[in-house]
């Protein structure tokens, strides 16, 4: 196993920065949901499962930068036979899903009104209580905490929360079955198998 990328296979880094990023997403949803449908509001479940959603979120942040920074200095596997089009969607789908991962995170952070309490480790103090908050929101927009949370609110939670970041998922797992099942080509194996098939 490679710790870099081929032209045949991705390698053990790749891989395992995208299955971490993956099990991290499925922790998040998983962490939110279970806060609203299993616990009371202000207790200390609620908000230790809330402290879980945050610190999983910002973890997802660090991980999806340092994906995009593997991506861009790594050679990618060469893809599979298909049309222009097909590889134009595939790129499409997987920038846009890297976007995603990026807004949500910092529209979490930036409208949340709490400290992260980092696993338990140690605390991140909310934006409201940073210096960029008071140039930024304070000085520059003027708006109150109340009034800068809102859209970002908005965007976090009903705009890609509920149902973007769904769909584009969706999108994600689809491809792969559409690949593995239809076109019977390498796509998911790149991903998961410690050795090229093909060579």
């Amino acid at each position: 196993m490679t710790l870099q990328n081929t032209r045949q296979n991705y390698g053990s880094i790749a891989k395992w920065l995208h299955w971490l990023s993956a099990i991290l997403i499925l922790a998040s949803y998983l962490s939110v949901y279970y806060r609203h449908w299993f616990t009371e509001p202000k207790t200390a479940e609620n908000w230790s499962v809330l402290q879980l959603h945050l610190s999983v979120g910002l973890t997802i942040f660090v991980i999806v930068v340092l994906r995009i920074i593997w991506r861009t200095f790594n050679t990618s596997p060469a893809p599979e036979p298909g049309s222009k089009l097909m590889h134009l969607m595939a790129k499409m789908g997987h920038y846009s899903l890297y976007m995603l991962l990026i807004i949500m995170p910092i529209t979490g952070y930036m409208g949340t009104g709490a400290n992260t309490e980092y696993f338990s480790m140690f605390d991140i103090p909310k934006f409201s209580d940073t210096a960029f908050y008071h140039f930024l929101v304070s000085n520059n927009l003027g708006l109150t905490f109340k009034e800068f949370e809102k859209p970002l609110d908005y965007i976090h939670k009903d705009v890609i929360g509920s149902w973007l970041l769904w769909i584009m998922i969706t999108g994600h797992i689809s491809a792969v079955f559409y690949h593995t099942y239809i076109k019977n080509d390498y796509t998911l194996y790149k991903m998961t198998t410690n050795k090229c098939t093909r060579c």
